[in-house]
C-alpha cells in the first residue's frame, strides 16, 4: 500500500489505438512523471503496456501509488476487467485489469473508456477557478471517434460500461461500412483515416490527417471539404446528444481536433445552422484545454475522486 505520510498518487494509464501512455498524478492534478510508447508491429501490445508502466514505476516509488486508473479504447467490460479495442486486433477480451493487478499487487484498478476518462479529466482540471459543468460530453476525434459523459461530477458508464460511443451514431444511413459493423457512423466520416481516405478518393495526394489539416489551412479545396464533411457529421452527433441529455458543454480533443479553427469554425457553423430547440443554444463547444493529458488526468480521477467510486466492482475470479 501507499507509504505513510506521502501525497496520494494515482498511476494513470491511457490505452489508445496507436500509443500507450502512463503518468503518476496527485490529487491536485499535478503530473509527477509521464511516459508514452507508440504501438508497433515489432512486439505485442501487452509488452508495450509493461514497458510504459515500468517507465513510471522506475521514476516514482511503487509505495507512493494509491491505485491504478485506466482509460481504454473499447469496447470494454469494466466488471470483468477486459477490453477489446477495435484498433488492437490482438486484444479481444484482453484481461487488462488483471494484468495491471499482477504488475502492481495490492493496488485497486479502476477501468473506464478512453473517451469517458478524457471527459472526466476535462471536467476535473480543464477549467480551474470556474464552476464545473453539470452535464458535459468529452470527445476524442483522432484515429477513431470516441466520447464520454460526465454528469454532476461522475462519469456515466452505462449498463455495460460502454456509454459515450458517440463515434458510432449513424449519421449517413447510405454511407460506408464501419469496423463496428454498422453503416454510416460518425467515425466513417470524421476520423482522421476516414477523412484522408475520402480526400484521396477525390484527388488529394497527401499522407495523413496532419498533412490534410495543413492543406486545408493553406486553402486546398478538397482538404477543406473533408473537414466540412467531418464537422457536419460531428455536429449531428453533438446536437443529438445535447437534445437527449441537456448538455451545457462539449470538449473535443484528439489529433484531428488539433487542427484548431480548420475543424472548429465549420463545426460551430454547422451546429448554429442546425440548432432548433432554445435550450440547445447555450451549448458551448470548445477544444480541450488539457491536450494529450486529458485522458490521463481522467484515469487518475477514477482513483482520486470520491464521486467516481460508484464504478462497477470487479467480480470475475482472479
Amino acid at each position: 500500500m501507499r507509504e505513510r505520510g506521502t501525497a496520494v498518487i494515482a498511476l494513470a494509464v491511457d490505452i489508445g489505438g496507436t500509443k500507450f501512455a502512463a503518468a503518476a498524478i496527485d490529487a491536485g492534478g499535478v503530473v509527477h512523471a509521464r511516459a508514452e510508447i507508440p504501438l508497433s508491429g515489432s512486439g505485442p501490445a501487452e509488452q508495450t503496456l509493461h514497458d510504459v508502466v515500468a517507465e513510471i514505476t522506475a521514476r516514482v516509488p511503487v509505495g507512493r501509488i494509491e491505485g491504478i486508473g485506466v482509460g481504454s479504447a473499447g469496447p470494454l467490460d469494466p466488471v470483468a476487467g477486459t477490453v477489446s479495442p477495435v484498433n488492437i486486433p490482438g486484444w479481444r477480451g484482453f484481461p487488462l485489469t488483471g494484468t495491471l493487478e499482477r504488475m502492481l499487487p495490492g493496488r485497486p484498478v479502476r477501468l473506464a473508456g478512453d473517451g469517458q476518462c478524457m471527459a472526466l479529466g476535462e471536467w476535473w482540471r480543464g477549467s480551474p477557478g470556474s464552476a464545473p459543468s453539470r452535464a458535459m460530453l468529452g470527445m476524442v476525434v483522432s484515429t477513431g471517434v470516441g466520447g464520454g459523459f460526465v454528469f454532476d461530477g461522475a462519469p456515466y458508464l452505462g449498463q455495460s460500461g460502454n456509454a459515450g460511443h458517440i463515434g458510432h451514431i449513424t449519421v449517413d444511413p447510405g454511407g460506408s461500412p464501419c469496423p463496428c459493423g454498422a453503416i454510416g457512423c460518425v467515425e466513417t466520416i470524421a476520423s482522421g483515416p476516414s477523412m484522408v481516405r475520402w480526400a484521396r478518393d477525390h484527388g488529394w495526394a497527401g499522407d495523413d490527417a496532419k498533412a490534410l489539416a495543413a492543406a486545408a489551412a493553406a486553402g486546398d479545396a478538397v482538404a477543406n471539404l473533408a473537414f466540412r464533411r467531418a464537422a457536419g457529421a460531428l455536429a449531428i452527433a453533438i446536437l443529438t446528444s445535447a437534445a437527449l441529455f441537456d448538455l451545457d458543454r462539449v470538449v473535443i480533443g484528439g489529433g484531428v481536433a488539433a487542427a484548431g479553427p480548420t475543424l472548429f469554425d465549420p463545426l460551430r457553423q454547422a451546429i448554429g445552422e442546425n440548432t432548433g430547440l432554445g435550450f440547445l443554444r447555450r451549448l458551448r463547444v470548445d477544444p480541450t484545454r488539457l491536450g494529450r493529458d486529458a485522458g490521463l488526468l481522467g484515469a487518475a480521477a477514477l482513483v482520486l475522486l470520491q464521486d467516481t467510486r460508484n464504478l462497477p466492482p470487479r467480480s470475475h475470479p482472479r
